[in-house]
């Protein structure tokens, strides 16, 4: 029994740490440093937003094709962790590479971030199906806040390691280092995962003149099929496209929000980004707990109307102090979101179809990806242009009611998708997937 328990938490271990790099790579690409720069330096203007959310979107778009196939092909081969191995290098050679981006080089930078960032999105469908098989029923809300908590550790840490050259050397050279010096950080702390981590799933034998791909897309089909036993799975998932869509807005647009609307330096985005994970790791632990007390449906309900309050409150912010206080808050609101929707989705897969249902978590989650990033860099190009055109308003100026004008759709998203989770029955979604094993 003890050398079980001492397997299990080697296991949990290797698990976090895999989310202690991968949460590096959010915090400095997508966050503080690469969005930026990519905005700022590489494009330049109102344009440099309406890229950065087609980038952000192509990525999420490729994710959501590719993500139910592949993870019906790992719970039928199980091979998880090979798929996770994977995307996650893809990951860390395209995020080394964007040390070669600089000023100009637009189409570059696009295609090695949506490289990465296909990667990233789509290792984390098998990086999330492997915690049914790591944690008991009992332990996923726990675990999954651990993960996002320890996670959040790392983002931390390669912020703080990032920061001194950056700002000590002037130019753009420390910035690029940075990437190289994240997609080592990513690599090295995935490494437990690989080599303690065992999948608990038996490969199948492939049916006679059946392969791979006509496996996974008849057992797609035959979840489909069955979908009627899966209706509030299926509520669930609508809900979580479109809350989504909010959070994942504010994440790739936060650092581009705060350098244009009050002209934050890259080294006050770095400080800025290491305040909000130091909240997310508050906020993964305290709706973790929140959620095994009162239920993980309501503690989820609860952190989203944080965040619609505090996405509000951003939308008339005129200070930099002000900012600083509203990422705070946000860092705690936003991972309890992303945490407990990840857990819900662990109790409602039924056994031996995780890395199927988190395949379709993934449709829904990079769907809408693809959806509310390219309607928000749209939308703050265009309201910039229309402020510019129709009140005489300066570039600057106009870039900056443009993106107040943005910030409402991050609003909408979130308010939408809370009524719809009003609707789904949790305890109904467990019944399911238990009756389905």
């Amino acid at each position: 029994m003890f050398s079980k328990l001492k397997t299990m938490n080697r296991e949990h271990l290797a698990w976090y740490l895999y989310d202690f790099g991968n949460s590096a790579y959010a915090a400095v690409v997508l966050l503080a440093v690469y969005s930026a720069y990519f905005k700022g330096a590489v494009v330049g203007g109102a344009e440099g937003s309406r890229l950065w959310g087609i980038a952000v979107g192509i990525a999420m778009l490729v994710v959501a094709v590719v993500a139910p196939i592949l993870g019906a092909v790992a719970d039928f081969s199980a091979s998880k962790k090979r798929f996770l191995l994977i995307f996650s290098a893809v990951t860390w050679v395209f995020t080394a590479l964007l040390f070669f981006v600089q000023k100009g080089d637009i189409l570059v930078g696009m295609v090695f971030f949506i490289l990465a960032e296909i990667g990233y999105r789509g290792g984390q469908v098998f990086y999330n199906s492997l915690l049914p098989e790591i944690a008991t029923p009992e332990e996923l809300g726990k675990v999954s806040g651990n993960g996002w908590a320890i996670g959040s550790l790392g983002g931390i840490l390669c912020l703080v390691l990032v920061l001194p050259p950056i700002v000590m050397v002037e130019g753009d050279l420390m910035v690029r280092l940075s990437l190289v010096f994240t997609a080592v950080f990513f690599a090295l702390s995935a490494i437990p995962l690989f080599r303690w981590i065992d999948e608990r799933a038996t490969a199948q034998t492939l049916p006679k003149g059946e392969n791979y791909f006509s496996v996974a897309i008849k057992r797609l089909g035959k979840t489909l099929k069955s979908i009627r036993r899966f209706r509030e799975f299926v509520k669930f998932i609508i809900a979580f496209l479109i809350y989504n869509d909010g959070i994942l807005m504010a994440l790739d647009f936060a650092a581009i929000i705060g350098a244009v609307l009050f002209g934050m330096t890259q080294t006050q985005l770095i400080i800025f980004m290491i305040i909000v994970q130091i909240t997310s790791v508050a906020g993964a632990y305290f709706f973790a707990a929140f959620g095994e007390r009162v239920g993980y449906k309501r503690s989820l309900i609860y952190s989203i109307i944080m965040m619609i309050a505090i996405i509000i409150t951003m939308i008339f912010a005129q200070s930099l102090t002000g900012f600083f206080i509203i990422g705070a808050f946000a860092g705690f609101a936003l991972t309890g979101v992303q945490s407990i929707s990840r857990t819900m989705v662990g109790f409602f897969a039924p056994k031996g179809q995780s890395a199927e249902f988190f395949g379709f978590f993934a449709i829904a989650g990079r769907t809408s990806s693809f959806i509310g990033p390219t309607i928000y860099g749209i939308l703050a190009f265009e309201a910039a242009k229309w402020f510019m055109n129709k009140h005489g308003l300066t570039e600057l100026l106009a870039e900056q009611a443009g993106q107040r004008v943005a910030i409402v759709s991050i609003a909408i998203f979130l308010l939408v998708g809370l009524v719809l989770l009003l609707f789904v029955n949790d305890k109904k979604a467990r019944q399911a997937a238990t009756e389905e094993a």
